[in-house]
């Protein structure tokens, strides 16, 4: 079956966001009893898991959820400075004029995901934005968008720069292309086995129509 959506995450994927979240959770470290992380240690994180870096972060467990909806909210004052990855915005106005619909599924807020896109004038690029879900219940949010659109996992690429989004498309069947431009390394991403792995937006369009 041809593939005719293609569904991406946010952070990372689309927007270059890893700086400003990294700012943003260090000023929080004190609130939320965590160790502000040095650059050598964020580095060090981008060969982790999203588990493995909360339980390195030392931050309680029952604390995660709150701690992400500050980071969103902070980011919101950031969005008026927050770039899209270099090369991405080509890439899907590629993909958009080969008739391929796109979308966004993402733990980001809606508010903060349209204000980005509006700010770089690529809202006209994407038909679905489904946004919200939470650190680990992506392949939730992949599941209803699925069901409410009507269209089966053999239609659908997701494409996301960490393991979470790799783990999310396999447990819900739909082929995934790992990117390594964004928060975990192309070492890590691999031993999650996606579907394809590359460097570069400009290789998008070349990995969707080898995964057809």
């Amino acid at each position: 079956m041809t593939v005719r959506i293609i569904l991406f995450d946010f952070d990372g994927t689309i927007a270059d966001t890893l700086d400003s979240i990294v700012k943003i959770t260090n000023r929080l470290a004190g609130e939320f009893g965590y160790k502000k992380p040095t650059l050598e240690e964020v580095e060090y994180m981008r060969n982790m898991n999203s588990m493995q870096i909360i339980k390195t972060s030392g931050i309680p467990i029952f604390k995660v959820p709150f701690l992400l909806q500050m980071v969103k909210l902070e980011l919101n004052h950031e969005i008026q400075n927050l770039k899209p990855i270099p090369g991405i915005v080509e890439a899907l106005e590629l993909l958009n004029s080969k008739e391929h619909q796109l979308g966004i599924v993402t733990s980001n807020s809606l508010e903060n995901v349209k204000g980005f896109l509006e700010r770089n004038d690529m809202t006209k690029l994407f038909k679905f934005i489904h946004a919200g879900s939470t650190l680990f219940g992506k392949n939730k949010a992949i599941k209803r968008f699925l069901k409410k659109e009507g269209v089966s996992s053999e239609e659908v690429i997701y494409v996301g720069d960490e393991t979470r989004d790799i783990e999310a498309a396999k447990k819900v069947k739909i082929k995934v292309i790992a990117v390594s431009w964004g928060f975990n390394s192309k070492a890590v991403l691999a031993k999650h086995n996606p579907d394809l792995a590359i460097d570069k937006p400009q290789d998008l369009m070349a990995a969707i129509a080898s995964l057809q």
